[in-house]
């Protein structure tokens, strides 16, 4: 996420939480967020230097029928400073800024096979230990080059306990 995705999403987080529409507001950027996922054209459009920003803009609206006030909003300051290549960069910002409003933060796990029930107690206790948030919600993703153990990442902060970590740590300790 770039500073700048970061500073929008805390803006309109301010904006909506003063008029009592966060939650909406969530709710209409975790839509759009999806909607330019699974839409390759139309990330593509927002992207693209050659169309102008009052059609990226109207497509938007257009789209977003029923989106709320400060989400329209939002979309007018990005097209006022021609800053649309980093929509979907907001919307995963503001989800950020949301959940840690809520008290919740995501953690991060990185395993090369799924998450059974004692490696998720395990991993939850640790993440615990380094996040500020009462809550955690645990995304797993499966990487086999890590062989086996788990990387934890709690917003800054990574705990690599993997299988390749320490392997690469006893390489380097054999060839100095």
């Amino acid at each position: 996420m770039s500073r700048a995705s970061i500073r929008y999403a805390k803006a309109i987080f301010d904006v909506a939480q003063a008029a009592g529409s966060a939650d909406a507001v969530q709710s209409d950027l975790s839509m759009l967020q999806q909607t330019l996922e699974t839409h390759q054209e139309l990330n593509l459009f927002m992207h693209s230097p050659i169309i102008a920003s009052e059609l990226k803009l109207n497509a938007l609206i257009e789209i977003m029928q029923g989106a709320q006030k400060e989400t329209i909003d939002l979309f007018r300051l990005l097209k006022a400073n021609k800053r649309f290549e980093i929509l979907s960069e907001v919307a995963h910002s503001y989800a950020h800024v949301f959940d840690a409003h809520k008290g919740f933060e995501e953690a991060t796990v990185t395993t090369a096979v799924a998450l059974d029930a004692a490696l998720e107690s395990k991993v939850m206790a640790k993440a615990q230990t380094l996040s500020k948030q009462p809550r955690i919600v645990l995304k797993n993703i499966i990487d086999p080059s890590i062989i086996g153990g788990y990387i934890l990442r709690v917003g800054d902060i990574q705990y690599n306990a993997s299988v390749a970590n320490k392997l690469q740590d006893l390489k380097q300790k054999f060839s100095n």
